[in-house]
């Protein structure tokens, strides 16, 4: 187990060194904020011990509470345990509250201390055993191979803001001739709305095959999630079925796919109802289109449109419609990858949120 402890009283920080060390603990120190910024930059830590006061002058622990919030902006995950003087126990909790697990208080009980860091990370490993869990069963969800369709090529791009996502992209074989095509968004971030779109994922598979429209399944998926969701949670979902050149397809609530025509024409597919898990009464509605040789439509979240620059300005979806017409030509992969660069150049290389995304070209 590899420690960095945090203070800057060389007599506390040796009297802590020596105790874990015969714990069997690898220990690394930091006397200052940017000491502690700086070993949390260079390596990985299962356990963070810091003091909340480092200015000899001050005992109000805001350079400790400044620093914490800093340490969460480069690992969420990492326990943190913070140390403050006996009788200050509303800054140990203030502390806690913007995001230390724990405290201790200074004299500190060395059998206190040791079961209190212990705790701390055998629940953070738990937690990361069911993350990569929670990693696993969200990737294998995710469609192994692109279906082979008659005149159809897809391209699809899909990454988590995280180590998992609220993201949904499936394409499900629904028979012979139709394809089931799904991509949606949960709200939150992280496991909660990775978790959502799982079960929504699994309820899509169980009952499409058998739905006799794409608006009835719809209905059905909104009783569903209204009946099991959180208050305030929702999924934004478009799913379509295509069998042979013709696209039906309902919108709840997710940005309206966009369709290119090989002339140049387009228009958007908004034609469906409210988000899914809000209003348990809402009647979705079925919206077709025909497709044609030329051809392209692409599906997409709002991890995409909602790219920003250094400016804050985000990329929108007038500049994804003005890439997808002037690159209607291209092929699915390559126009799929063309986009994404462009949203990845616009937003300094790294997207902020989830992002999906899904070409369809008919040839």
């Amino acid at each position: 187990m590899r420690a960095l402890i945090a203070d800057d009283q060389p007599d506390v920080v040796e009297a802590l060194r020596l105790l874990l060390k015969q714990e069997g603990y690898q220990i690394e120190t930091a006397n200052s904020p940017a000491a502690v910024l700086d070993n949390l930059s260079a390596g990985e830590f299962d356990l963070l011990l810091m003091d909340l006061n480092y200015a000899r002058d001050t005992t109000s622990g805001q350079e400790g509470l400044d620093l914490l919030r800093s340490v969460r902006k480069l690992d969420r995950a990492l326990p943190v345990v913070v140390m403050t003087a006996r009788g200050s126990v509303p800054l140990a909790m203030e502390a806690v509250h913007n995001g230390a697990q724990d405290f201790v208080e200074k004299p500190w009980d060395n059998s206190r201390l040791l079961f209190t860091l212990e705790r701390q990370i055998r629940s953070a490993a738990a937690e990361r055993e069911e993350l990569r869990q929670t990693v696993a069963t969200q990737h294998a969800l995710l469609p192994k191979t692109i279906p082979e369709f008659p005149g159809c090529h897809f391209s699809a791009y899909w990454t988590p803001a995280g180590a998992v996502g609220g993201d949904y992209l499936d394409l499900i074989p629904l028979d012979d001739s139709r394809l089931g095509i799904c991509v949606g968004d949960a709200s939150g971030k992280g496991v909660p709305a990775a978790l959502m779109m799982s079960n929504l994922q699994a309820a899509v598979r169980a009952l499409a095959p058998d739905a006799a429209s794409t608006d009835s399944l719809t209905n059905r998926l909104n009783r569903i999630l209204c009946a099991n969701t959180a208050p305030s949670k929702f999924i934004t979902l478009f799913y379509a079925v295509l069998q042979g050149r013709r696209l039906t397809y309902t919108n709840a609530g997710q940005n309206a796919p966009m369709l290119v025509r090989a002339n140049g024409e387009w228009s958007r597919l908004e034609q469906g109802g409210a988000v899914l898990g809000v209003f348990p009464g809402w009647v979705y509605q079925q919206g077709e289109v025909t497709l044609a040789p030329g051809d392209r439509l692409l599906l997409f979240s709002d991890g995409i449109t909602e790219a920003e620059n250094a400016a804050g300005e985000q990329f929108g979806e007038d500049r994804l419609l003005s890439i997808l017409a002037r690159n209607r030509a291209l092929d699915a992969t390559s126009l799929q990858k063309k986009i994404v660069s462009q949203v990845a150049d616009f937003a300094g290389g790294a997207l902020q949120d989830d992002s999906t995304l899904l070409v369809i070209a008919i040839e």
